[in-house]
């Protein structure tokens, strides 16, 4: 069953932010996750109005999402983004 990681992002640094976009791609590449959403116009249908950054990776199981999260690679990449912004991520299970 696949999975997705959701992400909402509040940017602080864009310049800064950049470091960890150049690598966070291949890392999600490399555990056998794909980018469906990045960024794009988003609408608020019900509720507050969200402002923030919206990106979804999928994986092929929930297991090997939370192997790319937990990865040595990645918590590398979680430095670089630790202070230029704000991320708050879920994982959740797929229905196949």
């Amino acid at each position: 069953m696949s999975a997705l990681i959701i992400i909402r992002i509040e940017v602080l640094n864009p310049s800064e932010l950049k470091n960890y976009q150049d690598i966070a791609p291949g890392i999600i590449a490399k555990y056998k996750g794909k980018l469906v959403v990045r960024g794009g116009e988003l609408i608020s249908l019900e509720g507050l109005e969200e402002k923030r950054r919206i990106v979804v990776l999928e994986f092929p199981s929930l297991e090997e999402a939370k192997t790319f999260y937990y990865s040595d690679e990645y918590e590398k990449a979680i430095k670089l983004r630790k202070d230029v912004a704000n991320f708050e991520m879920i994982a959740i299970d797929c229905i196949n």
